[in-house]
């Protein structure tokens, strides 16, 4: 059944397609937003965190690597975790995927539509504010407004954000006493790539081709540009905050890397993805690593770090410097960059429904191929709906780090596939295979320079820190006795400890999806059997 639908999709992809994807996915709301907030923790030391999420996202991808090698089909890391672990946890894993796709690609349409509105508002053209923002917010902003004015504060003092939403409210039109609010440019972006998606690869390839090229070509100019304005002064405090400071930027750095997964869900559509899609994976994280470390060495060399918690971040430091119209360049790169991420993950998502569909975890529908394009068709109609629709009339802005914690699971889930299935026959028809080095080995060596690290750095045993060191112990141990590979099980260690990072309503959030999705299985499972 997999290879009669598998051959219905159409393989255009080369490494340079898949490398460009790659780097699509990666490069988009980390660079223009996020990287300010870390760079505002951590100050110029926030380069090693870009180092240390790299290397860990370097042995994760070297596991995606081993995986797609083996088993060329899309899916990504639903199709791992059904070859190593069985129906149940690749379930987990896929309804897992739907969180880290579909919600972070609301949030980047929403984003995607701030950015755009203030670009035409700071024209001559005016977008109505009742037509750019959700319902709630528009609600909240209002109430928000009244109180402050209640309550004698000054106009000049009320938030721009509050000030609009309450516009948006006042200005609404009305059908009986429902006010019509809602965020149309978020559901145009998002009709917009859903429909390149629909009608082809082939489309698809060609615009995420061009959009990286023009990213790529702005920030390589806010580099050398942006250079010449260094004041090394501003390094001179490279570690203001120390090792806690630099770790807190650990969500938005990771949110930075989300993406180069993604291009493992067209394995199908590859023309040699045992060959190509290790390549495209580490070339695309190599690429980007060396960009953001450029980027925050730039933006900590031209103003002091504490003053880049900002939402725009590279606009920021040009206005500072007084160059307005280079300001005015990265915030149409900046949408170039996000509606480059929001057309690899709406590509990526409803090949793993494929997937699922075809393992009968959803209904068959979602498996059928457009006889013309070759594409997902169906799927990837409802993953335009899934994204479009919340994003039209919800803000879930909050729920932006639900797509860290649920990425990291995936990686953790894929490198322990990869320590789980070693020696099985599956991993043996790989063409890229994770050099072994057996842990027995080396791992008594790190574990030594870690304790060393932690004591005369006295980093504080925080309750997220003590239960990955319970685990380390645990997983060091049976890795000694196993003998099990040193890199993945480097990239699972390096995954848990990440997560652990993350606050404690993150994990409630994530521990919630995980119990619906559970519920959700198990009904339909319940379903099929009385069908």
């Amino acid at each position: 059944m997999i290879d009669q639908e598998s051959s219905k999709l159409h393989a255009s992809l080369g490494l340079k397609d898949l490398t460009a994807m790659g780097i699509a996915a990666v490069i988009g709301a980390g660079i223009f937003s996020t990287i300010g907030t870390a760079a505002a923790n951590g100050g110029p030391a926030v380069i090693f965190l870009f180092i240390f999420t790299a290397i860990a996202c370097g042995f994760s991808a070297l596991c995606y690597a081993e995986f797609a090698s083996a088993v060329p089909l899309s899916g990504s890391a639903y199709t791992y975790a059904k070859v190593a672990f069985g129906e149940i946890i690749a379930w987990i894993i896929g309804w897992d995927l739907l969180m880290e796709y579909s919600i972070g690609n609301i949030a980047v349409a929403i984003s995607w539509s701030d950015y755009f509105t203030g670009l035409l508002n700071s024209t001559s053209f005016h977008f109505p504010e009742y037509f750019s923002i959700d319902y709630l917010s528009a609600s909240r902003g209002y109430k928000t407004y009244l109180m402050a004015m209640q309550q004698g504060t000054l106009l000049s003092e009320i938030p721009v954000q509050i000030q609009y939403a309450y516009q948006a409210w006042i200005n609404a039109p009305t059908i009986g006493t429902f006010k019509l609010i809602a965020d149309l440019p978020a559901l145009g972006i998002t009709i917009f790539i859903t429909w390149i998606v629909y009608i082809g690869i082939h489309q698809s390839k060609q615009a995420s081709n061009a959009m990286v090229i023009f990213k790529i070509a702005i920030i390589l100019f806010i580099i050398a540009f942006g250079a010449i304005y260094i004041d090394t002064s501003n390094w001179v405090n490279f570690a203001p905050n120390g090792f806690s400071g630099v770790m807190k930027g650990v969500s938005a750095v990771f949110f930075a890397y989300i993406g180069f997964d993604a291009i493992s869900t067209t394995a199908e559509e590859c023309k040699n993805p045992q060959r190509d899609l290790p390549k495209a994976m580490l070339y695309a994280l190599g690429i980007c690593t060396v960009l953001y470390v450029a980027i925050a060495l730039v933006l900590t060399g031209m103003v002091p770090y504490h003053t880049l918690a900002v939402g725009d971040p590279l606009s920021f430091v040009f206005e500072q410097i007084g160059f307005n119209t280079i300001a005015a360049i990265i915030g149409v790169s900046a949408l170039v960059a996000m509606t480059s991420v929001l057309l690899v993950f709406q590509l990526g998502q409803p090949r793993i429904w494929m997937s699922m569909s075809r393992d009968g975890l959803l209904p068959k529908k979602f498996a059928s191929i457009h006889p013309k394009y070759k594409t997902p068709s169906f799927a990837t109609i409802v993953t335009g709906l899934v994204v479009g629709i919340p994003a039209l009339f919800m803000n879930l802005t909050e729920v932006t780090d639900l797509t860290s914690i649920g990425t990291l699971f995936a990686f953790a889930i894929v490198c322990a596939g990869v320590l789980w299935k070693r020696k099985d026959s599956v991993l043996h028809q790989a063409k890229f295979k994770v050099m072994y080095f057996n842990s027995r080995y080396y791992l008594p060596f790190l574990l030594l320079v870690l304790g060393g690290i932690i004591y005369a750095t006295k980093i504080d045993l925080t309750f997220g820190l003590q239960i990955f060191i319970y685990l380390l112990i645990t997983l060091s141990v049976a890795a000694i006795y196993f003998e099990w590979s040193l890199i993945p099980l480097l990239g699972l260690l390096t995954n848990i400890y990440l997560m652990t990072e993350l606050n404690q309503s993150n994990w409630l959030r994530f521990g919630i999806w995980l119990l619906v999705g559970l519920s959700i299985y198990a009904g339909y499972k319940w379903y099929k059997k009385w069908e």
